[in-house]
């Protein structure tokens, strides 16, 4: 009985040290404060037990990045880089002045997205139902400041017009002011405008100036005319032309779409825009293929209206750069587009797999002689109408008018930038600056692979 009580007070007495090492171990590990290593500093000063004393977020970021809506504050920029524009524009078409420019109209052309995304920000907050972004009135307030310049329809006020016609009006000057304006902005130079969401939709718009605003988040149609270092997949954002085809509202099928292959535009384009000739020599004489050169018109709008609606396929050939509008247009008129251009990026594509509705061919096989024709004429009836039903599910993402379409859309991409945004504001302060235009880690480049076809 004494051996039993003996070894009832070891047990005990063992259990109880190994408990006091699992806590040592515990409050070790799990309670640590952080300690510098200065042997010069008192341990008062170097300890840091709260989260208060290292200036971290009070709240804990959610799964999405942020907590709650991104809150968004859009500046008043001088008349001159908004409303100004549309009025120089007006003037160089023969117009006249008016004293308030606030009550001019924007014109109508593919890269009105920068006016939809102005008027979004300018309405009462109580009007932008649906919004992933809150528009905020401090700048104290704002996760991100966007820029509403109107870069694009700047770029083309005096677009064929002849020299001296333009009563003065110089889109680089402007380009070069609006640089000036926002670096002497506080919150542009706070971090170094890292924060800020510029739209330049125009491949050629701020090109003067966009490696002065590289930082900023890049609302941009491709990236044919920037450099890995001025714009990527990771910082920027690719927004859609805004359409000029009114949307297809007849029924799916193929009975009303006599063509099988339909393409309206200019012939003859710049770099990877040659392409369209060389397709024209291959595709003109081909039955049911009608292609045909036109330039921006009322007209040339209502026929490649007419000729969308009443084809299956619509050929989307590279540009200048590798994106080009018609193929928004395509999308809005039901008709599949067929897309020969092996670096183009494309908008959202988060959410959207554009092979549920798009013929992706590359370049080197759509020149060679009855290829394309051929592979378009073995699409089954029943594939070009599950096309034309993905289509019509999709294009309210490219319709700017939506109140649940490509505006907000726009924004959600933009939101999701933002822990990245917070990672390279923290990162840039630490780093040592150089003068290298090679990508860093925070670039991924626009597509360098090549496409294959996709039927």
């Amino acid at each position: 009985m004494a051996r039993k009580s003996s070894l009832l007070k070891q047990t005990l007495i063992a259990t109880f040290f190994f408990i006091l090492v699992i806590y040592a171990l515990f409050t070790t590990f799990f309670h640590t404060s952080f300690t510098a290593s200065d042997p010069s500093s008192s341990d008062e000063e170097l300890e840091f037990s709260s989260r208060e004393n290292l200036n971290f977020p009070e709240k804990r970021i959610d799964p999405s990045g942020f907590r709650g809506k991104v809150k968004v504050f859009m500046y008043d920029l001088p008349h001159k880089f908004t409303y100004g524009i549309i009025q120089q524009h007006r003037l160089a078409r023969g117009g006249s002045a008016v004293a308030d420019v606030t009550t001019l109209n924007y014109p109508g052309h593919q890269h009105m997205h920068e006016w939809f995304l102005f008027s979004d920000l300018a309405r009462p907050e109580s009007e932008r139902v649906g919004s992933p972004m809150t528009k905020v009135n401090d700048p104290e307030e704002a996760d991100l400041f966007y820029v509403p310049v109107f870069s694009s329809l700047s770029l083309i006020v005096n677009a064929g017009r002849p020299p001296g016609t333009g009563l003065g009006y110089n889109d680089e000057e402007t380009q070069e002011a609006l640089v000036e304006w926002l670096e002497g902005q506080q919150y542009w130079r706070r971090n170094n405008g890292w924060d800020h969401v510029i739209i330049a939709g125009d491949p050629n718009a701020l090109y003067r100036v966009v490696n002065r605003v590289k930082n900023a988040v890049l609302l941009v149609s491709d990236f044919g005319r920037l450099r890995p270092d001025q714009g990527s997949l990771v910082k920027d954002v690719i927004i859609p032309y805004s359409h000029r085809i009114s949307a297809y509202t007849g029924d799916f099928g193929v009975q009303e779409r006599k063509t099988l292959l339909f393409f309206m535009g200019n012939r003859y384009r710049k770099e990877g825009g040659k392409i369209r000739d060389l397709l024209f020599q291959i595709l003109e004489n081909e039955k049911d293929v009608l292609i045909k050169h036109g330039t921006q018109s009322r007209e040339n709008r209502r026929a490649a209206s007419r000729g969308m609606h009443t084809s299956k396929f619509c050929l989307n050939p590279a540009g200048d750069t590798p994106s080009a509008c018609r193929l928004f247009d395509a999308i809005v008129s039901l008709c599949v587009p067929v897309i020969v251009s092996d670096s183009i990026e494309l908008p959202f594509e988060d959410i959207i797999d554009y092979r549920k509705f798009s013929v992706f061919v590359d370049t080197a096989a759509a020149l060679k002689p009855g290829y394309l024709v051929s592979l378009l004429r073995k699409v089954p009836v029943k594939k070009i109408i599950a096309y034309q039903k993905a289509m019509k599910e999709v294009r309210r993402y490219y319709d700017y008018t939506d109140p649940n379409g490509t505006v907000n859309e726009v924004r959600r991409q933009v939101s999701q930038k933002l822990p990245l945004i917070k990672l390279m504001i923290n990162r840039d302060k630490r780093l040592v600056k150089k003068g290298s235009s090679e990508p860093t880690c925070s670039c991924l480049c626009s597509n360098r692979t090549r496409i294959i076809s996709s039927l």
